[in-house]
């Protein structure tokens, strides 16, 4: 299996000043790269500098640079677990910008989700990135991770305070979210997936 691992990007949806969300991206990757079926690389946003700059087909400069780095990075990936805290019942903003400025790179290729926030975990921004990787032709795993009261649930050195518990979800998401990617990946590979996109 060590020969045909998948590629798994982990993206970290916060960009805000003393996010929590290291915190629980670097505990997900921990786990993840724990399976010799996955390779793991997190894109973290607050390292893509593209700041409020809107989809275009002329992007400026500093633009085209940072996607000239990130884009084949989501290119080359088979799945996608993305982290995301949740603002205002809904997701970050600079997550939205940057599923905004791609498209193809998600086609036909799974989607799951590790949410944190308040009481609700971060899950009614979950629910509102399903819609988007639908209308982005994603399929999105059903099981997700969710730390409600985040800042509660960790110690000082960034670990769960009961590891069990959210290792033993990480593992169900891990589980099906390698296995749609491998049978997206196997169907891409039989038959180029063709999606007719609305945006202009």
């Amino acid at each position: 299996m060590s020969n045909d691992r998948l590629r798994l990007a982990v993206i970290l949806g916060s960009v805000r000043d003393g996010r929590f969300g290291p915190a629980v991206a670097n505990w997900f990757v921990a786990e993840a790269e724990r399976r010799d079926d996955i390779l793991v690389d997190l894109v973290d946003l607050a390292e893509v500098p593209i700041g409020s700059a809107a989809p275009t087909m002329t992007p400026p400069q500093p633009v085209l640079a940072v996607l000239h780095e990130l884009t084949p990075r989501l290119d080359a990936a088979d799945a996608f677990v993305v982290v995301t805290p949740e603002y205002n019942r809904s997701y970050p903003a600079g997550l939205k910008n940057v599923i905004d400025w791609h498209n193809a790179q998600f086609h036909a290729k799974p989607v799951a989700f590790v949410s944190y926030g308040g009481i609700s975990g971060g899950l009614r921004a979950v629910e509102h990135l399903r819609a988007v990787f639908t209308e982005l032709h994603a399929v999105t795993t059903r099981d997700t991770v969710s730390f409600h009261n985040a800042w509660e649930q960790f110690d000082g050195d960034g670990k769960p305070k009961d590891p069990q518990r959210p290792a033993a979800a990480a593992k169900t998401l891990l589980d099906q979210v390698t296995w749609w990617a491998r049978a997206l990946r196997d169907a891409r590979n039989a038959t180029p997936y063709q999606a007719l996109s609305t945006t202009r």
